[in-house]
């Protein structure tokens, strides 16, 4: 055996490893979005999780990836790699392809995930399904090229290593469409324009989930390197934890000293700021500027969130302003603390630039093409959930069976839901 065969086996070894981690995420966003959702609504949680990664599996080998990274065509998309076909030999690798394909579709999971959890308990189930394709095959794999794909950003010089940007931002604004398209819950917002409190079913549960995507977020962050010898998956990895921290204590220590009391919510939402935050510049920013970008993460995130409510934008697992808000921020932070070019540590204005023009990009691209979207899928399936099935819970209504099932309850559902359905029939 050769060094270069070992290493090539070590570095596979490694890619595998992290994109398993990265996969196991999807247990983390079920579990977290169950526990904040309704009881009625657990299910059909757990079965668009199982979507995102059945979809976004099969679309992305289909066509996503080779949009994402065959050879340019205008800097826009990627021409070839279709069912890992084609000329691909342009894409520089010290792993197999195959490889580096499960690694960047463990990616393409996550980002449909994100827009999941904004429209928790009213999306209707078969407009989600035609969603996820469209966005697992086009929206995300077309603006991947642009950054990772050898596409225009990436010549501008846009840098993004594990995808606060070309992940976080564009799922957390192409969330921020579906969620305004749908509308709130049914009796979220009053008349008057308060709010009323939907409480989370199990917040243990949504902890467990927590802990599950942070856990992941190694895997992300350090696999990203693509090599199991780089020197730096250790500071990856705890720049990673101490960004995390420090969006958790941010918010802790927030809502103790200004409600009297620390919000459980909000300091799991804090941490997974911390972690969108840093995922850009992780490889790069010291452990000190991992502090400050998971401090500000943390306050970030909890003024989106209440600007969403303002807003009466229903947002029921807080989904823009943990992965949109906090992603801007990340990008921008990298072009702020930057070893290399950054505005702080070397009076550089040029990184900056480019990654807020290539925010502006994403975002509207991630915005505007999941709107566009949701109005023609609309004119063929509705995109919202009928008041009846809302108001029984989408458990029953498109899966038939509820979270926890032995009891009276359930067959009462069962009996009120056939009986909405016999007099439509009528």
């Amino acid at each position: 055996m050769t060094i270069e065969s070992l290493q090539s086996g070590m570095d596979t070894i490694w890619v595998v490893l992290t994109a398993a981690m990265i996969i196991l995420m999807e247990g983390g966003f079920a579990l977290l979005e169950a526990g904040f959702v309704r009881r009625k609504n657990s299910v059909n949680i757990i079965m668009k999780v199982f979507a995102d990664i059945i979809i976004g599996t099969l679309c992305y080998f289909i066509i996503g990836f080779g949009l994402m990274y065959g050879p340019d065509l205008f800097g826009l998309i990627g021409t070839s790699g279709f069912l890992l076909k084609g000329d691909l030999s342009h894409i520089n690798l010290v792993i197999s392809l195959d490889t580096y394909w499960l690694f960047q579709g463990a990616f393409v999971i996550a980002v449909i995930s994100i827009i999941s959890g904004a429209v928790a308990e009213r999306i209707n189930f078969r407009a989600y399904l035609v969603l996820a394709i469209i966005v697992t095959a086009f929206i995300y794999p077309i603006a991947g090229h642009w950054v990772w794909g050898g596409g225009w950003l990436s010549r501008l010089g846009m840098t993004d290593f594990a995808g606060s940007a070309v992940i976080h931002a564009l799922g957390g604004f192409s969330a921020l469409a579906a969620a305004i398209l749908i509308g709130p819950r049914k009796g979220k917002y009053t008349p008057m324009g308060t709010s009323s409190v939907a409480l989370p079913s199990n917040l243990p549960l949504a902890s467990v989930g927590a802990f599950l995507l942070w856990f992941g977020w190694f895997g992300f962050n350090a696999g990203s390197t693509l090599q199991a010898t780089d020197v730096r998956i250790g500071h990856i990895a705890i720049v990673t934890m101490l960004s995390a921290a420090s969006g958790g204590a941010a918010t802790m220590f927030y809502t103790l000293f200004r409600y009297g009391r620390s919000d459980a919510p909000s300091v799991i939402n804090g941490s997974l700021a911390g972690l969108v935050a840093i995922t850009a510049g992780c490889a790069f920013v010291t452990d000190l500027s991992a502090l400050i970008i998971g401090v500000v993460a943390g306050f970030l995130m909890m003024a989106v969130t209440n600007w969403l409510e303002s807003m009466r934008i229903d947002d029921p697992v807080g989904a823009f302003p943990v992965h949109a808000a906090s992603g801007i921020w990340g990008t921008v932070a990298l072009g702020l603390f930057a070893p290399e070019g950054g505005l702080l540590t070397e009076g550089n204005w040029h990184l900056l630039g480019v990654q807020l023009l290539g925010l502006i990009a994403l975002c509207a691209w991630g915005f505007g093409s999941t709107w566009f979207v949701l109005k023609i899928i609309n004119v063929w399936i509705p995109i919202r959930a009928t008041e009846e099935e809302e108001e029984i819970g989408l458990d029953i209504s498109y899966h038939g069976i509820m979270a926890t099932n032995a009891s009276s309850e359930f067959i009462e559902l069962k009996e009120t839901f056939s009986e909405i359905n016999i007099h439509k029939k009528e």
